[in-house]
């Protein structure tokens, strides 16, 4: 299906959870003098306005971002990525995962993003053109199967698909134990959106099964609307990086400082 466009989500609370955790992942990794490759295989457009009719129209940047920024320092990389966007894009700008992974990224690295939908790979392209990228309009799943194991060979993967395709919950165990199999020292970063009903629930038993070692990091937060389905943000990482735990603790922390009075929902 071709129909998601995430300029309605972008900057919600799921896109927090996700991008502050990968954001300090990049930093981590490049804290090392050795090249690394990125992959993602559902990129989006990479950058999106939050004062596009789209993004008011749900309201979700400013339940999000616009609550959640305020509980991270300035050192924190997230809020580095999201003060460098906003110099490069404009003030209402809000990156992306590609955008968070090129701004982190060093010369020495390399970018593959994938994305399907012919108008969102159009976004990306013309912005990922400056990044240093390659951008494919193709199956994620199938792009990544194709490039691993890629070079460098250190580096990691964000797979974060819409979940349009109930299907996804099925198969993505099983595309998580074939790229382990061709890339066993690459991270893979997991994000799935915890939804009522726990569509999840299975798919993580699985996972959890196939990688006992992995380490899973949920927030939960109330629907940002009537009638939403989300009530949380899950991420599945397979071979964690040192230190992770502890900051996703520390996420975890943040998250909860929403709830209390006058700070959020």
């Amino acid at each position: 299906m071709l129909s998601y466009q995430h300029l309605y989500h972008a900057g919600n609370l799921a896109d927090v959870h996700k991008h502050a955790a990968l954001a300090w992942v990049l930093d981590y990794l490049t804290q090392k003098d050795k090249p690394l490759s990125y992959i993602e295989t559902h990129a989006g457009r990479g950058v999106y306005d939050l004062d596009a009719d789209e993004a008011a129209k749900t309201g979700e940047a400013a339940a999000g971002i616009g609550l959640a920024e305020r509980l991270f320092p300035e050192t924190h990389p997230y809020r580095q990525r999201l003060a460098e966007a906003r110099a490069a894009y404009g003030l209402r700008a809000y990156p992306g995962s590609p955008l968070i992974a090129a701004l982190g990224l060093r010369e020495t690295d390399s970018l593959h993003l994938a994305e399907l939908h012919p108008q969102e790979v159009t976004h990306l392209r013309s912005v990922a053109k400056d990044w240093g990228a390659q951008v494919y309009q193709k199956d994620g799943f199938e792009l990544a199967l194709a490039i691993t194991p890629p070079t460098p060979r250190r580096g990691l993967m964000l797979i974060d698909p819409s979940y349009e395709v109930k299907a996804d919950y099925d198969a993505i165990p099983r595309h998580m134990a074939a790229l382990n199999r061709k890339w066993n020292v690459g991270m893979l970063i997991l994000w799935y959106p915890i939804l009522k009903g726990g569509a999840h629930g299975p798919m993580l038993r699985a996972l959890e099964t196939a990688f006992p070692d992995g380490l899973r990091h949920e927030v939960r937060f109330p629907p940002v609307r009537d009638g939403h389905r989300m009530e949380g943000s899950g991420l599945f990482f397979v071979n964690p990086p040192y230190g992770l735990a502890a900051e996703l603790t520390a996420l975890g922390k943040r998250f909860a400082t929403l709830s209390k009075p006058g700070l959020g929902t």
